[in-house]
């Protein structure tokens, strides 16, 4: 039980670092962000006190003096400097080591993690310095600014807390809660003791007190909460905000609202709110004519608890077999569609639509689960844009469009790899250094940016850059050099920009650690197509560049063509078709059988299926031209005949036919037969190489 537990703690600690990052790279650009100043340090404050809980002791140990640096910023003492980021950033590295490590390092790691250590440690010492000579109130407690919007107006909060008995037992001491609540601003604490037992049953292991707290302070509802992180849910906990005050109300104030606490009319261990509305109208706190009741966050908050426990942490395991079993479904029921035809029964057909709706309807909400906002991705290449931009002595900046755009899991895990090469070569090759941008007329800062949007059944991501652009007779020249294009061969502007993804393919001067070997985009357009999606480039000199990443939805099910050739069926990806029309034998022959056909004026290649998988028999008479687009070009798969859209549920191949080339899978038709699925990409791809070998 609690191996299953730390692992649940593993993973939410390690997206609770990768939304540190973000806000980390979001505070070097907003340092004076007091929000964001708060959530890095609630942040740092989870993963210590989660961590200390699940036997991570080494991770709380390290992150203590991480957020003891993130107080001192909080509360005023300490500025944000692009250093301490820096140094921050590296920690977030270094947990998430630890993570994997089951808390252990290596020697190098530990080596590094006591250089951060001992930088974190110089700088909260030279604030507790600073603290001791200046005595410098916290942030909480100073008087507000006109016109200054980071800090926030003075409130008035009332906490009624009752831990669990056993608080002590399971690691947690309250009296720290406390504490940390007094810190926050000026404070009135009253304990109750009327739970505490006779000395000779009494539990010493047991904490049978519960506390009420007065709080003057800025710090938010959120910030409060944060105290009672770890003890919340086996504790009865009230917070609510009385009203906002505009002053701190003097000792002598204070100590009258501590002597209510014990007079006949409050009940020790809850103060009712009616009765602070009263005394603070009866003092004339805050603004005049205000209500002194305002409907309670803590309310509110607790709306907030209720829709967290509506959603649950399901393995991504269980995930996949209820997909697969899903798919399982979608196979049984064209079966039963296609029985139901056949059998010509008006009954049988009304439960074969009805069993149709559901399978429907199941799948679409089983393939729901999976999806994920593709911004989980965007966030964390922030991170890899600052670092290749330090390294490079370039100023670039990341903004992203449509984060909210979702995308199967699995498509998102396998698109990391290739938006880093997109992006990497992106700041190389495109954006230029500050000097050449402004000899250019541009602003000394690069722009990359990300945007997602669905279309149709697909997603569209496009990483564009206002950097130097390509240069069409640089890669022609290159490719020339290389084999891979004739030098009197006419190109297009799109067949020059595809070269870039040739295996081996550089146009750098130099091998970097950023780049040069040519492996990168390779890699990209391997990986695309390994998810059937497309990639197409738009690129104009001294502009910029765009790169057009298209990708399904899901990899689970999708939509396909069904198609028939020489008496087998084959499937091809419906968000990639066009449109489909008729093949004459005389089409062949005015084209002088060189597979190509005019369609309204415009020449597109085709390629026979029946010819490429050498298949038997007799052509019929009209056969079928599918047309397709693919990496920003049209071209035709020529076919027996198109029998319809398909639910296709993807089955892969078996490790004898993994390597077929131009198949990416098969599935099971209706009547028990499979057909295959064809990866149009790789069947183009193979097209153009054979091509070019016969011209060269």
């Amino acid at each position: 039980m609690l191996d299953v537990h730390r692992q649940a703690f593993i993973e939410e600690a390690t997206e609770l670092i990768a939304d540190l990052e973000s806000s980390l790279l979001e505070l070097e650009s907003n340092s004076t962000d007091a929000e964001l100043i708060a959530k890095v340090f609630r942040a740092m404050h989870t993963i210590k006190g989660s961590s200390a809980m699940f036997g991570f002791d080494g991770i709380a140990m390290f992150t203590h003096d991480v957020e003891s640096v993130y107080d001192y910023i909080r509360k005023g003492q300490l500025a944000v400097s692009s250093s301490i980021i820096d140094i921050t950033l590296a920690a977030c590295d270094q947990v998430g080591k630890m993570l994997k490590t089951n808390d252990a390092l290596l020697p190098a790691d530990e080596e590094r993690a006591s250089e951060l250590l001992k930088a974190f440690k110089k700088i909260a010492a030279s604030c507790s310095t600073e603290k001791k000579e200046e005595q410098i109130k916290p942030q909480a407690t100073l008087p507000a600014e006109a016109g200054e919007a980071e800090i926030r107006p003075l409130c008035l909060y009332h906490i009624s807390f009752k831990p669990s008995e056993q608080i002590l037992v399971t690691g947690s001491n309250p009296l720290l809660l406390i504490t940390e609540l007094r810190d926050m601003g000026e404070s009135v604490v009253v304990a109750n003791t009327s739970a505490v037992p006779e000395i000779d049953v009494i539990n010493p292991e047991y904490s049978y007190l519960s506390w009420d707290v007065i709080l003057f302070t800025r710090a938010s509802l959120n910030t409060i909460k944060d105290v009672f992180i770890f003890v919340e849910g086996d504790s009865d906990l009230h917070i609510s905000k009385i009203k906002d005050v505009k002053e701190i109300p003097a000792p002598e104030t204070l100590e009258d609202i501590a002597s209510h606490f014990s007079s006949a009319s409050v009940t020790p261990g809850f103060i009712p709110v009616e009765f602070l509305t009263n005394y603070f109208s009866e003092k004339s706190y805050g603004e005049k004519g205000q209500s002194g009741l305002k409907k309670t966050e803590a309310a509110e908050a607790h709306g907030h608890e209720s829709d967290a426990a509506s959603s649950i942490r399901v393995s991504a395991d269980k995930l996949d077999e209820l997909v697969n079993l899903v798919g399982e479904l979608v196979t049984i029921q064209a079966r039963l569609s296609q029985l139901a035809m056949t059998a010509e029964s008006a009954q049988m057909s009304a439960v074969s639509e009805e069993v149709e709706r559901i399978t429907w309807s199941l799948r679409d909400s089983a393939l729901n689960i999976r999806m994920l906002p593709i911004g989980t991705t965007f966030s964390k290449f922030k991170r890899l844009v600052r670092s290749l931009s330090k390294e490079l002595g370039k100023e670039v900046e990341l903004t992203t469009e449509g984060a909210e755009t979702e995308l199967d899991k699995t498509v998102i895990e396998k698109m990391s790899d290739p938006l880093v090469h997109i992006i990497r070569n992106s700041i190389d090759h495109g954006i230029e250094t500050p000097e050449q941008r402004i000899s250019a007329g541009k602003p000394p800062v690069g722009i990359v940016q990300l945007s997602a949007s669905q279309a149709g059944g697909s997603v569209i991501i496009k990483i564009s850059d206002d950097g130097a652009g390509l240069n069409k007779d640089v890669i022609r020249q290159k490719a020339v050099s290389l084999g891979l294009a004739s030098e009197n061969a006419e190109l297009s502007d799109n067949e020059i920009y595809t070269m870039i993804f040739m295996p081996g393919f550089s146009t750098a001067k130099a091998v970097t650690s950023v780049s040069g070997r040519g492996v990168g985009m390779d890699v990209v357009r391997k990986a695309i197509q390994g998810l059937r999606g497309t990639v197409e480039v738009q690129s104009q000199l001294g502009t910029g560049t765009t790169i057009l990443l298209k990708l399904p939805l899901t990899l689970a099910i999708i939509d396909g063509l069904l198609v028939g050739i020489a008496g087998s069926s084959y499937i091809l990806p419906l968000s990639s078709v066009e449109e489909c029309i008729e093949l004459l034998a005389g089409d062949r022959e005015r084209s002088n059988n060189r597979n190509l056909v005019n369609i309204r004026g415009e020449l597109v290649p085709y390629i026979d299926l029946r010819q490429h998988f050498m298949l038997a028999g007799e052509r019929p008479a009209i056969e079928q031209i599918v047309i397709a687009g693919i990496n920003g070009m049209r071209v035709g798969f020529v076919v027996d005949h198109v029998i319809g859209q398909h639910q296709t549920v993807l089955k892969s191949l078996g490790k004898v036919f993994r390597n077929v080339e131009g198949v990416s899978g098969a599935t099971i038709l209706g009547d028990g037969k499979v057909a295959l699925i064809l990866d149009i990409n790789k069947l183009v791809e193979k097209a153009e190489m054979e091509e070019r070998m016969e011209h060269a």
